[in-house]
């Protein structure tokens, strides 16, 4: 299970995000563990990976002189029309490799909410909400800003190359073997049935999108965004970045320095840490997380039979002896099953609820509401379709940090980690195993630095609770990001403005509208 963030969302959010990429919609604070049988409309968004970052596709860390942007389009790019109940969409042509500019494009689709005003428009805010896979277009329709954003901003999101309604990357055939495949390798069959299928679903992608493949990378996706600042003729960009999303915005804020009006970014990633290291990290957090679900859990008396820690190793234990039967459901509950039905409700606390009810009736032999949640981690659609969010995760995050080149070290390293976090290590790092098969090497992304100039404050936004982007990751962003300024929210949870925390929605808007910067060191509880 990956990082792609998520947070509780409208439906139409929700599809933005995709197993793992942002949600958000309230704040909550206590939760009720009520036995309505009702599932919660939130969403995760996959743990996001580990990113470095390159625009020049180098590891030294030398000093960035400021890009030279291309002279905008001389006639208007952007044909804007209605579409989808009030907004606006356009598509823009770019190409797939930007350093042969002459050759291949794909197509950007974009979508956009104009101001409405009152007071002077300020320009477009750009979004996106993560994953790597998350739909720019779906976040921004699903999501509620504050009224002094949308009276004064157009807000635009564009998905990403191989994402949504962009040119798609297509090769997800054995998504559903692969996470119904047993994650924790208790002897040879175990690890051969799952590097088996992790290369059935390498391969499909390396066979279909071989042209592609190669420039899907977090450092593509920047000069996508740079040539989408330039039709949306705005002289600078005003970003907003989720999780996964924090990467695009810490390699365009190193790429064009100058070109940021302003920036936040919310539940960072940690640009530092090789792929490995990222996954070891994030399975620390996971593993607070669900620490911190299980001590609430028995503190409020959520309706289970035994302390919960029992319960989570019972329901686990019996999915590895026999996937348990899922009674409205067109499968079972198998180990990886368990395990992403765990990842996606440790998202928010919104979640637990229908965690604690779930894992009360696997433990009397309907895996129901397990299967319902490992579902919404995969974004699965109810016609047992999805959409094309995790090949994509893994295109960028491959591409993105560094791997080992032999999945045997994953696995070593997978047993490893399991031995610190056993319910959610070894299955976490062990998904990234398909890093290692993948058929184009990878271009660690270069850290946002010191060694950049020109660069206004971006704003970083940190929760103590977050599993996916865990709070030690926005303390060395704010640390190495020149200028920036750190907002901690006390609480669960996967990133958190614009989900109703007065204390961070406010100060993060008036600093997006007027570039005055929160208080250094604000905290929110």
């Amino acid at each position: 299970m990956h990082p792609m963030p998520r947070t509780p969302l409208s439906r139409a959010r929700r599809r933005a995000l995709m197993a793992p990429l942002l949600a958000g919609a309230l704040v909550l604070s206590a939760c009720s563990w009520g036995d309505d049988d009702e599932p919660a409309t939130t969403t995760t968004e996959r743990p996001t990976t580990t990113t470095s970052s390159p625009a020049d596709r180098s590891t030294t860390s030398t000093t960035v002189a400021p890009t030279t942007t291309t002279a905008p389009p001389t006639e208007p790019p952007l044909a804007w029309a209605p579409c989808d109940d009030g907004y606006q969409c356009a598509e823009l042509e770019v190409p797939v490799d930007h350093d042969d500019p002459g050759s291949a494009t794909l197509t950007l689709a974009l979508a956009r909410r104009p101001a409405t005003g009152p007071g002077e428009r300020l320009g477009s805010l750009v979004m996106n909400p993560g994953g790597p896979g998350g739909s720019a277009i779906a976040l921004i329709e699903g999501t509620a800003l504050p009224a002094a954003l949308t009276q004064r901003f157009d807000i635009v999101g564009f998905d990403p190359r191989g994402v949504g309604r962009s040119t798609p990357l297509d090769c997800r055939t054995h998504l559903q073997a692969i996470y119904d495949a047993d994650p924790t390798m208790e002897d040879d069959a175990d690890v051969e049935a799952y590097l088996e299928v992790s290369q059935d679903f390498v391969d499909e992608c390396a066979r279909d999108h071989a042209d592609l493949l190669p420039h899907l990378g977090t450092v593509d996706v920047v000069r996508d965004m740079e040539l989408v600042r330039q039709a949306l003729g705005d002289e600078q960009l005003t970003y907003l970045g989720y999780s996964y999303g924090t990467s695009i915005g810490e390699q365009y804020a190193r790429r064009y320095p100058t070109k940021v009006r302003a920036m936040v970014l919310d539940g960072v990633v940690d640009s530092t840490l090789t792929g490995l290291q990222a996954a070891a990290v994030q399975a620390k957090g996971f593993d607070q997380a669900l620490a911190n679900f299980t001590s609430r859990c028995d503190a409020d008396d959520c309706g289970l039979d035994a302390p919960a820690d029992q319960v989570i190793d019972e329901v686990m234990a019996a999915s590895e002896l026999a996937p348990i039967p899922a009674s409205r459901s067109d499968r079972p509950a198998t180990p990886g099953v368990v395990t992403l039905a765990l990842s996606q409700a440790l998202y928010s606390e919104t979640l637990w609820p229908e965690l604690a009810r779930s894992l009360s009736q696997a433990s009397h032999g309907d895996a129901n509401g397990l299967v319902s949640l490992a579902d919404r981690y995969l974004n699965r659609n109810p016609d047992g379709s999805y959409p094309n969010a995790f090949e994509v995760y893994f295109a960028v995050s491959c591409l993105d940090s560094a791997w080992p080149a032999e999945p045997e070290t994953v696995l070593e390293t997978a047993k490893a980690v399991g031995a610190l976090y056993p319910r959610i290590g070894e299955a976490l790092v062990n998904d990234y195993v398909r890093c290692a098969l993948w058929p184009v090497p990878p271009e660690p992304l270069v850290p946002l630095d010191g060694t950049v100039e020109g660069l206004p404050p971006v704003v970083i936004i940190s929760t103590t609770g977050d599993p996916a982007t865990p709070h030690e990751s926005g303390l060395r962003a704010a640390a190495r990001v020149p200028g920036a300024v750190l907002v901690t929210n006390d609480g669960e949870g996967h990133t958190i403005f614009a989900q109703g925390k007065p204390c961070v929605d406010d100060p993060v808007t008036a600093y997006l509208v007027d570039l005055t910067p929160p208080a250094a060191g604000l905290t929110c509880e």
